[in-house]
C-alpha cells in the first residue's frame, strides 16, 4: 500500500502551540542522497520546522519553568526533541536535529527549502525575518512533499546599500569575505564583552536592517549569548 503524502494542515495545527512553524521542504530526487528514515528506507522528502522571530521563546519558557532541573545542559534542545517528536509520532514523520549525529545538512536543505543565502554572519539571511529565525530540526517522509519548490527570492545583502553589520562589530570580525569566528570570541571573553553583545545580543546582527521587526526578545537573546561555548 502506498504511503500517504505529508499532511502539512494537520502538522502546523500540531507544532502551533508550541511557537514551531513548518519552514520549508525539500524533495529528494531519484538517486540523490537522503537520510534513511527510521525503517532504513531512504527519504523521499524532509520539512523542516522551525522558530520566526520569538515565536518558540513562551512555550519554551514555561516548559523550563515546570522542570525540576530547568531543562539540564542544553534546555532548549531538549524541549525541540520533546515537541517534534510528540509531533513527528503523529504525523509518521523520523526526526533529526542539528545537535545531534549523524549530522544532517540543514544549511544545504534550509537554502533549498526557502531559498535563503548566507549573511556575512553565516546565519541564513531571510528576505521577510533577516537574521531572526532558526531551524530546531526536520521530519522526514517516505513520500515527497506537494509544491516544496520555493520561489527564487532576491538576496538582501545584495541590495543592502549601507551593510552596517560589516562596520558594526566592535570585534571587526564580520567582514564580506569571511566571519572572523577567533576575533568574535577574543571580544566576548575581554572586559568589553560582558557590556555589549554578551547583554543584549551580537551588535552586528542588532544592526541588520532586515526583519528588524522579528528581533528576538531580550531573555532569548541574553539566553542565545549565555549558551555560546567560548
Amino acid at each position: 500500500m502506498r504511503a500517504r503524502r505529508p499532511d502539512l494542515d494537520s502538522i502546523r495545527a500540531a507544532l502551533a502551540p508550541h511557537g514551531l512553524f513548518l519552514r520549508g521542504a525539500v524533495n529528494f530526487g531519484e538517486g540523490e542522497a537522503a537520510p534513511a528514515l527510521a525503517d532504513g528506507r531512504p527519504a523521499a522528502s524532509v520539512v523542516l520546522v522551525g522558530n520566526i522571530g520569538s515565536s518558540i521563546w513562551s512555550a519554551f519558557s514555561r516548559w523550563r519553568e515546570e522542570q525540576p532541573d530547568r531543562g539540564g545542559d542544553d534546555p532548549l534542545d531538549t524541549w525541540s526533541k520533546a515537541a517534534l517528536r510528540t509531533v513527528a509520532a503523529s504525523a509518521g514523520a523520523t526526526t533529526w536535529f542539528p545537535s545531534d549525529p549523524p549530522w544532517q545538512p540543514f544549511q544545504q536543505w534550509a537554502m533549498r527549502a526557502e531559498s535563503l543565502k548566507a549573511s556575512p554572519l553565516g546565519i541564513l539571511i531571510h528576505p521577510v525575518y533577516g537574521l531572526w529565525h532558526g531551524y530546531r530540526g526536520a521530519l522526514g517522509f517516505a513520500e515527497p512533499v506537494e509544491d516544496a519548490a520555493p520561489p527564487s527570492e532576491p538576496h538582501p545583502c545584495d541590495h543592502c546599500p549601507d551593510k552596517p553589520c560589516l562596520t558594526t562589530c566592535p570585534a571587526g570580525a564580520v567582514r564580506s569575505d569571511a566571519f572572523d569566528v577567533p576575533a568574535c570570541r577574543g571580544h566576548l571573553r575581554s572586559l568589553g564583552g560582558p557590556g555589549g553583545c554578551m547583554a543584549s545580543g551580537c551588535l552586528a546582527r542588532a544592526a541588520c536592517p532586515v526583519g528588524a521587526g522579528y528581533r528576538y526578545e531580550d531573555a532569548q537573546l541574553r539566553f542565545h549569548m549565555a549558551a555560546l561555548s567560548l
